[in-house]
């Protein structure tokens, strides 16, 4: 009874590898059929791996307007009133230059309420006192550039500058003074300070012009 057990049992795997056998043997692989010999190819393998580089630190920084006459008009602005156009002063100055009412005037601007709410003409504004102060003080800029007055280097931007704050006239007494006369506006800001904060800007851009005035196309 047991060796007819064995017989049988051993039946299924003589057929399973009968089976395989031929299996195995139908499906060799013809690698003739693979071959890639006579076969232009359009890929070279490189002898190295490429080298890939970490890239550098990039430090990101904001633009500054430095020295030239945009930065110099844009820090006395900022100085001025943080650069709003529709500033007012207590004391009545106005605009993102604090233009007095007076000072308007003389460059051709009698409507206040237009010149606040329009931008494009208060910056024509400054460019138009600035080339007025320019002429005015031509020769003083042309006599003092350069020397040391109180301390402080007189450049043309602040001189230029200094009028803005204080007028050409009193920038005149400062000047040929020798920083004996002095000015100072109602908060306390003097010529010096201004001489000083605005010195070295490039200012060639202005003209001097006795009749400057500014106006919109």
């Amino acid at each position: 009874m047991y060796k007819g057990l064995v017989a049988y049992s051993i039946i299924p795997v003589v057929v399973f590898l009968a089976f395989f056998t031929a299996f195995e043997t139908t499906y060799i692989l013809d690698e003739e059929m693979y071959s890639i010999e006579g076969l232009e190819l359009a890929y070279n393998s490189p002898s190295k791996a490429p080298k890939i580089e970490t890239p550098k630190k990039v430090d990101y920084y904001l633009p500054t307007l430095g020295k030239c006459f945009v930065g110099f008009k844009e820090a006395l602005a900022f100085k001025e009133s943080r650069g709003n156009y529709f500033s007012v002063n207590t004391f009545g100055y106005m605009g993102k230059y604090q233009f007095g009412r007076n000072t308007l005037k003389l460059i051709g601007i009698y409507n206040t309420n237009n010149f606040l709410n329009t931008p494009e003409l208060q910056e024509k504004a400054f460019i138009a006192n600035a080339m007025r102060n320019k002429w005015i003080l031509r020769r003083d800029i042309k006599r003092f550039v350069g020397k040391t007055i109180d301390g402080v280097l007189v450049t043309e931007s602040g001189i230029l500058a200094a009028a803005h704050l204080a007028g050409p006239g009193s920038v005149k007494k400062y000047l040929r003074s020798y920083g004996a006369i002095g000015f100072a506006d109602a908060y306390g800001t003097t010529i010096r300070n201004y001489m000083k904060k605005f010195s070295g800007y490039d200012t060639s851009f202005i003209e001097a012009d006795k009749k400057a005035k500014a106006t919109l196309l």
